[in-house]
């Protein structure tokens, strides 16, 4: 199976326009880069620093609350790892509601609980009421399971859920077999709550709700310098332009710079790969995700795909920690992708790309707020769609009102990770370390 190129590789230091994952018209951004240019001169109530699903459903709810917003993107809307996401909409988070209990007490851990149930909904909620032009579909997400330890983890997951209501069920063996048609499964753990967007769509579309709402959103205007004088916050771009606010809330997650001094070192920025088979025939649609959820396994580096509106498979997982260099950078994913579904082995593969997540050392998303009116968010811990949708309807309250019990998660103080320059080296090990196991445990 060749690896063609199928557009060039988007390099972080350059801003210039990002050709979409897919020649499908309906994914293709509605609006035009010159629709948002707006740059405003008077001061505003807000500043967001980044365009992706944090920082655009942020400047949504916030304009809906009648404050003054301004968008500030380094490149183009879509372009960075929100257009390029995976489209996966999971609720939850990496951890089970026992453990948030457990290490938030029964206050803040329930409230945990509860808006991580909710994020999917937020997401689908909004696409239904403001009738977005977002591909989806909401057939469920399922966590597959390779090998016991992970079915029994499922199996703890799966008891936690039910017991709050969740629309959740185990999968046997041949029922997870015939849910996806892949290879290699004892079984797995489905939750009907979850689905599939198409992130590129809902990207722009959150854009153009948010622009309506009031928000002003100028693209290809770079944050370089952060400042306070006279009680309002200074954001200047490296184009000369300069906006004044009472707040400012960065939401650059894995695209995090120096912007915010120690920020970028709390996180670990991976590189997420993805391809994009052919049109699959009618033949092979039948027999792979039928009812069309959207899969994770249970890997040590894990692969997850779905299939998309146009009927391609899409299959995603982590790639190297550097610039891709050549298309043999995507060859792990085609060797995934013909052990899942060796039928596919002659199924071309049309296009590949790749955006940055962001890891924090302990699984969670990290609220910040080093001073008065600066706000940070980072954390998406690869699951961005629906978590960040939510947490920013959250975050404009917290910007209207001051009233911290709006936010799901603590304030945090900023900690650099120790030793952080080394930190992406031992990751990268890691990662390759754990890619042998896994080849092991077929």
């Amino acid at each position: 199976m060749k690896l063609p190129l199928a557009f060039p590789f988007y390099a972080i230091a350059q801003v210039k326009p990002l050709p979409t994952p897919f020649s499908v018209p309906i994914w293709q951004k509605p609006q035009t880069a010159s629709a948002f240019q707006s740059l405003v001169q008077a001061p505003v109530d807000v500043v967001i620093v980044g365009g992706g699903f944090m920082g655009l459903s942020t400047a949504l709810h916030t304009a809906r609350l009648g404050l003054g917003v301004q968008v500030l993107d380094g490149g183009e809307i879509g372009q960075g790892a929100s257009g390029l996401n995976g489209g996966q909409v999971i609720p939850g988070l990496k951890y089970d509601p026992e453990w948030l209990l457990e290490h938030f007490g029964p206050e803040r851990g329930q409230a945990l609980v509860d808006f991580a149930a909710s994020t999917a909904d937020t997401v689908f909620d909004l696409i239904r009421d403001e009738e977005l032009a977002v591909p989806f579909t909401r057939n469920g997400w399922i966590q597959a399971a390779h090998t016991e330890t992970a079915l029994k983890a499922a199996g703890n997951r799966d008891r936690q859920w039910r017991a709050r209501g969740a629309d959740v069920r185990l999968l046997s063996q041949s029922e997870i077999t015939a849910a996806t048609g892949a290879q290699g499964y004892l079984g797995g753990w489905l939750d009907r709550r979850a689905g599939i967007i198409d992130p590129l769509a809902y990207t722009a579309e959150l854009a153009r709700i948010a622009a309506a709402a009031g928000a002003s959103i100028a693209e290809r205007q770079k944050a370089v310098k952060l400042g306070k004088e006279a009680g309002l916050w200074r954001v200047s771009t490296e184009n000369g332009a300069e906006i004044r606010a009472k707040a400012v809330v960065l939401a650059t997650n894995a695209y995090t710079d120096g912007l915010l001094p120690g920020l970028a070192e709390t996180i670990v920025p991976l590189h997420s790969f993805q391809v994009a088979t052919a049109p699959l025939s009618s033949n092979l649609a039948a027999t792979i995700l039928p009812e069309g959820q959207a899969v994770s396994d249970s890997r040590r580096i894990l692969v997850y795909y779905r299939k998309t509106a146009d009927g391609r498979l899409v299959l995603g997982g982590r790639g190297r920690m550097a610039l891709p260099r050549s298309e043999a950078d995507w060859a792990h994913l085609q060797r995934a992708l013909v052990r899942l579904y060796p039928a596919l082995s002659d199924v071309p593969i049309e296009k590949h790309w790749f955006g940055r997540v962001a890891m924090t050392p302990d699984h969670l998303p990290h609220i910040h707020e080093p001073e008065k009116g600066l706000l940070a968010v980072v954390g998406c811990q690869g699951r961005g769609v629906g978590l960040m949708s939510a947490l920013g309807k959250r975050m404009a309250g917290y910007l209207a009102n001051g009233d911290a019990n709006q936010l799901p998660f603590p304030l945090s103080p900023i900690r650099p990770i120790p030793f952080h320059a080394f930190r992406q080296i031992g990751v990268a090990a890691t990662i390759a370390w754990y890619r042998t196991l896994d080849a092991f445990e077929r």
